[in-house]
């Protein structure tokens, strides 16, 4: 890990910076729309506009890239990144805002490419894993940490909107006086929603479902919390709870799951994360219980993103999974588009115990649905399954390629090494 970081830190750092800018704006507009009058309607329209920009750019970005290059699509979607965040503070009006949160989250996927294709070509086969997990907890970490800086001053002020635009363009400084060049971006197999499903019913259905929980943590969790009166010192730590639980559920789940049925795993999972949802919405009036119920939800459902490409590649050939992952994270896109609408629908009749009401239906649903699954058709061997390897839903086609790569490098490596031992067992029979 230590040479991982040493070789790739510029990108690392930048990426940290980046994750600051991007968790503090999504938690800062959430407060600042409810304290200037959006309803929960007007507010989830702002938050789902982000991931709309996002699933676009998950598209066009790699025809970009091969048109101009890396690093002018890096410098060209960090500066409109940085003016957008200007935007929010000035105009304070919601179709202003949802037009600048479509930027947003176009500039940002296209920012995650772009430097992971960088992070990609920067790898060897030796270290792909540990550059995998560096990059997911660096990742972690800055959205953690941006919760911190919502109370450093007041939120209803124009400088929390300047710290994010700040941070971004630092960002881009390390990443872009260190890089090397990098090869043409590739273009990825396509793979039919149909041959999806047909092949992983439950990687479809779950992903979709996903999306709508993620959203939910990144989008809405600061709406909710400042609807039901949380004071600001109160929303960072119920919005960094969830990441917090992520980071360090992250690796044991990944490490069980490799080891037993993962759709027990996956049905167990959601259903202890519905059942904190259903407990937050009940007692969520205490404040350490929302906690507790925010770290479970957060530190069980982020690792079922990962869970569900390594069940779905589990029954594809080596060749076929960087399509299926395509394919997923726009499964997982379209989901989270429609993940903030409903609650901020459901906020709207129930009040802010509709935040929780959607989230332990949508968790129910994917522990009923897994359960169900498990009755079709027998889990994949130990032979056929691939090892799992943990990723943040915020992490584009790149990266999710690359944990492709490195789950069949593993695989052809344990493979090769149980037939060396084979041999080695008949040799001295």
């Amino acid at each position: 890990m230590l040479s991982v970081i040493r070789t790739s830190w510029p990108l690392l750092l930048g990426m940290l910076l980046l994750m600051l800018g991007n968790g503090l704006q999504g938690s800062l507009l959430g407060v600042r729309g409810s304290t200037i009058g959006f309803s929960s309607v007007e507010m989830s329209l702002v938050m789902s506009a982000y991931f709309a920009g996002f699933l676009v750019a998950s598209r066009v970005t790699p025809d970009m890239i091969r048109r101009v290059g890396h690093v002018r699509v890096f410098a060209a979607l960090g500066s409109f990144i940085s003016a957008a965040l200007l935007v929010f503070p000035t105009v304070q009006e919601p179709i202003v805002w949802i037009l600048c949160r479509v930027v947003i989250g176009f500039c940002f996927c296209g920012v995650y490419v772009t430097a992971e294709s960088w992070l990609n070509n920067a790898t060897s086969n030796e270290t792909r894993g540990q550059t995998l997990s560096a990059y997911m907890i660096v990742q972690m970490i800055g959205i953690i940490i941006a919760q911190g800086l919502l109370v450093v001053p007041d939120p209803s002020g124009y400088l929390l909107f300047v710290i994010p635009s700040v941070l971004v363009s630092i960002a881009f400084a390390p990443i872009l006086l260190s890089i090397s060049p990098t090869p043409a971006f590739e273009s990825t197999k396509r793979m039919t929603l149909k041959e999806l499903y047909h092949t992983s019913p439950l990687g479809c259905v779950g992903m979709f479902l996903l999306g709508s929980v993620f959203a939910a943590q990144f989008g809405m969790a600061a709406v909710y919390a400042t609807e039901a009166g949380l004071s600001i010192t109160q929303i960072p730590v119920f919005t960094a709870s969830f990441y917090v639980g992520a980071l360090l559920f992250q690796y044991p789940l990944g490490w069980i799951s490799d080891r037993m049925d993962r759709r027990v795993l996956i049905a167990v999972t959601a259903a202890v994360a519905g059942l904190a949802s259903l407990t937050g919405m009940i007692l969520g009036g205490n404040f350490y219980i929302l906690i507790a119920s925010a770290f479970l939800i957060g530190g069980l459902s982020n690792p079922l993103y990962s869970l569900l490409i390594a069940y779905t590649n589990d029954f594809l050939q080596h060749e076929d999974m960087a399509a299926a992952s395509a394919g997923l994270l726009f499964v997982n896109g379209v989901g989270a588009i429609a993940g903030p609408l409903i609650i901020g629908y459901a906020m709207q009749i129930f009040g802010p115990p509709g935040y929780f009401i959607l989230l332990s239906v949508v968790l129910l649903l994917l522990t009923g649905y897994a359960a169900y699954r498990m009755t079709q058709r027998p889990a994949p061997t130990s032979d056929e399954t691939i090892a799992y390897q943990g990723m943040m839903p915020t992490a584009s086609l790149v990266t999710v390629e690359l944990a492709s790569e490195w789950a069949v490098e593993a695989a052809e490596a344990q493979a090769e090494q149980d037939e060396r031992d084979e041999k080695q067992s008949d040799t001295a029979a």
